[in-house]
């Protein structure tokens, strides 16, 4: 709709500006007698102007048309092809510099890289599922190899092409101006290949976006014919006939049945896409899988390299190796170790890896409303059918009546041959004693009652075609013409015939060009089940946690202790667990999240900033850390601080002294978002976590002190702010807090170095919510040595 707008202004614009100049320079015309000054809100006025770029990216660039399947670019590349460059399927190859320098100057005032990239698309055949373009050269690859330069590759059309073009000579479709005003282009092709299904189309326009997956040629005309035949065929017949998409890189497609109607229905929805595999053995017992097929649009190296990762990672152990041995067909080998369950291996890479895919389509193309007016919207599968359908109809007729036009007027023709050839001699005679064609033309018209058109064509006759033969040839044509205009005029009177039309056409395009699917619809695949622990070599090690919250793991072998950090930071706790454990970290925003232990970096350098694996909000700090066992073992947890177990209570306490107790559950299913576990007021952040015992301590960073009961805390079982366990003086804030039974001495970290050594028993048993006493400490306390 705005590109039928833009070109139509663009040519008057231009005319305009070149008679305004041509006055200007002769003095005739002054610009600024005729400025006029209009004041309108700045906010209307960019709302209009956004509002038609959106729609000129909508119409003009991003979205195809239901019609003729194609996007603007593609539209005007083909016709320049045909049209201007005669680069039909029987002609020689031309440069595609030369075709992109043709599509710019005369049709596409765009990009040349954008322009290139189209073309170079349509001759992908792991991109389109029937290539309309030939290409020569280097064309890019499923790899992600980009095609070679403009300037190497060669190109022509391919015969289907011809199904989109052909009858472009026929006045079957309008035309309108091309951008400069200085040629014509079509408005949409008068495509006998329903395009837009066949091989499908990806775009994204200004507020809205396209994603149609490829299909099957004979598919889709089995579909439009039932649609044909019955305007009202019900919508699972539709795609019983369709089937489903077929990718051009082949694939399984594991949707239900029940789910590919929803999504042809509503125009929405996933495809879900799985790669062909094979097991293979070899000798000595040996085995390997062998990838056949990869989902559309996946990047074959990039699938590869990430498959490689996990194997040098040690995350799926029963692969040895993977080797990509592909010519033109998909062959991609994993070896793997003897007495492995393929079938494990293989949910492992579906769940991890791209060899498990989802296609999202999104039914959205350019299409005529009531009033032919060509707008986005957004349909099924019926109505695109049906679009397609009634243009092609449409088509039909115009042809035909094209075609009728041509006949009648070579009839007309025709009949003057017959008038002259009854007198021939005085014919001859006349033409013989006249001055010269028009004169002789005009003769014949007055002596003959010929018109204009009739005498001109008998004056242009050669001598040899007045001969007796000729004049039978001429009345064999006559009767010949008048028998298909009779024909025509049937079809034209018959909206039946019409259609039997259209359909002779697509049973004609889909024998000539149709072949078998690609792609597999499974209706009962299996559901591979991953046991998590069949993909975890079993290991010793330490996960390191430092201050900074950087995280490595290293072997159980090396000393935690001198392992390698960043400047200026220092060792928060080394967690000696295996392989099969995952760590648990509370966090300053009252947040808990949980790691596997094979997914720290196993590293000799300074390890990641966990940012990089759990998604931390900003000035979000580690305030301790726990390990989780995966085979629980009561008694090595009493003899290590650092372990917790599900369903373990503890005491959640913030800097300003507010607290409460809970059981915290289901850490092992924890997500990289994290799980909420303590409400924070204002700049309040969680201090410290404790295990209850009878007793707990809190000492604040100046010094003060308090013991109150474990009883004094309240019990919650959900995240909540909690209440207040200690009071501070104004800048004061909880440094640590201690739950103790039995007196003990602890190690107060003080901010000047010089620790100072207290029993717990010197703190005073109070209430909660008071400020305490002095401890006999001259400095600040930050931290605490036990």
């Amino acid at each position: 709709m705005a590109s039928d707008f833009a070109n139509a202004t663009s040519g008057k614009k231009a005319k305009i500006t070149l008679a305004l100049r041509k006055l200007s320079a002769e003095g005739l015309f002054n610009s600024k007698q005729y400025m006029t000054i209009i004041s309108t809100p700045f906010r209307q006025e960019a709302q209009d102007r956004y509002l038609t770029y959106a729609l000129s990216v909508v119409s003009g660039r991003a979205l195809p048309d239901v019609r003729d399947g194609l996007k603007p670019v593609q539209r005007r590349i083909l016709y320049a092809m045909l049209h201007d460059l005669n680069l039909k399927p029987t002609s020689s190859y031309k440069k595609s510099a030369t075709i992109v320098g043709q599509v710019l100057g005369n049709y596409h005032p765009h990009g040349d890289v954008a322009c290139y990239e189209a073309m170079v698309r349509m001759a992908q055949d792991f991109s389109m599922r029937y290539c309309l373009v030939d290409g020569q050269g280097n064309f890019g690859s499923m790899d992600g190899d980009s095609a070679a330069a403009y300037r190497y590759t060669e190109a022509k059309l391919l015969p289907i092409a011809l199904e989109v073009l052909g009858e472009i000579d026929q006045e079957t479709v309008d035309f309108r101006d091309t951008f400069d005003a200085s040629k014509k282009e079509p408005v949409v092709m008068p495509s006998r290949l329903p395009n837009l299904l066949v091989n499908g189309a990806t775009g994204i326009a200004v507020g809205m976006a396209t994603s149609i997956p490829p299909h099957n040629l004979r598919d889709v005309v089995k579909a439009l014919l039932l649609q044909l035949e019955d305007s009202e065929v019900p919508n699972s017949k539709l795609v019983a006939a369709l089937k489903g998409p077929d990718f051009p890189t082949g694939c399984q497609i594991l949707n239900t049945k029940k789910e590919l109607e929803e999504i042809y229905e509503t125009g929405r929805g996933p495809i879900k896409m799985r790669a062909d595999w094979k097991e293979e053995k070899e000798n000595r017992g040996k085995k390997q899988i062998v990838i056949t097929s990869v989902p559309y649009m996946v990047n074959k190296s990039q699938l590869v390299e990430k498959i490689a990762d996990l194997i040098i990672n040690r995350k799926v152990p029963q692969l040895v190796d993977i080797r990509d041995e592909s010519t033109t067909d998909v062959r991609v080998v994993l070896e793997l170790q003897a007495d492995s369950d393929v079938q494990n291996v293989m949910a492992y890479l579906f769940k991890n890896t791209p060899l498990e895919q989802n296609f999202n389509v999104n039914l959205t193309a350019l299409a005529p409303d009531k009033n032919k007016v060509t707008v986005p919207m957004p349909m099924s599968l019926k109505l695109m059918l049906q679009h397609f359908l009634d243009f092609r109809k449409g088509i039909v007729r115009r042809r035909l009546e094209f075609e009728k036009k041509n006949l009648l007027a070579r009839l007309h023709i025709l009949e003057g041959f017959v008038l002259i050839f009854a007198d021939l001699d005085k014919a001859i005679q006349i033409v013989r004693r006249s001055d010269g064609r028009s004169d002789a033309a005009e003769k014949l018209r007055a002596h003959f009652k010929l018109t204009e058109i009739q005498s001109f064509s008998i004056v242009d006759l050669r001598i040899y075609q007045l001969s007796r033969t000729n004049i039978e040839e001429i009345r064999a044509e006559q009767k010949e013409k008048l028998k298909r205009l009779a024909e025509i005029q049937k079809i034209l009177d018959s909206a039946k015939k019409i259609a039997e039309t259209v359909k002779a056409d697509l049973e004609h395009v889909a024998k000539e060009f149709g072949d078998n699917r690609k792609s597999q619809i499974l209706k009962d695949h299996v559901q591979f089940e991953i046991q998590a622990d069949d993909f975890v070599v079993k290991e010793e090690v330490f996960a390191l946690v430092s201050t900074d919250g950087w995280i490595k793991r290293i072997r159980q072998g090396n000393d935690p202790v001198v392992s390698r950090l960043r400047e200026g930071d220092s060792l928060l706790v080394a967690h000696p667990l295996n392989t099969l454990d995952r760590v648990v970290f509370f966090t300053s925003l009252g947040n808990v999240y949980s790691m596997a232990v094979t997914d720290f970096p196993s590293s000799s350098g300074y390890g990641d900033p966990i940012q990089k694996h759990l998604k931390f909000k900003d000035g979000e700090k580690i305030v301790s850390s726990y390990g989780l066992l995966s085979d629980l073992d009561l008694g090595h947890i009493n003899d290590y601080q650092f372990y917790l177990a599900e369903g373990q209570e503890f005491i959640l306490i913030s800097s300003n002294g507010l607290g409460f107790q809970t059981k915290i559950e289901g850490l092992a299913d924890v997500k990289r978002n994290g799980k909420r576990i303590m409400k924070l007021k204002g700049e309040d952040q969680l201090r410290t976590i404790i295990e209850p015992d009878k007793l707990i301590s809190l000492i604040s960073r100046e010094g003060y002190a308090i013991t109150i009961n474990k009883n004094e805390v309240q019990e919650r079982n959900a995240p909540a702010v909690g209440i207040s366990l200690m009071g501070f003086k104004k800048g004061d804030s909880l440094a640590l807090a201690v739950s103790w039974s039995k007196d003990r001495e602890i190690t107060l970290v003080m901010k000047d170095l010089k620790n100072k050594k207290i029993s717990l028993k010197e703190i005073k048993k109070t209430g909660r919510g008071l400020k305490g006493n002095k401890l006999p400490v001259k400095s600040e306390v930050v931290g605490i040595e036990d």
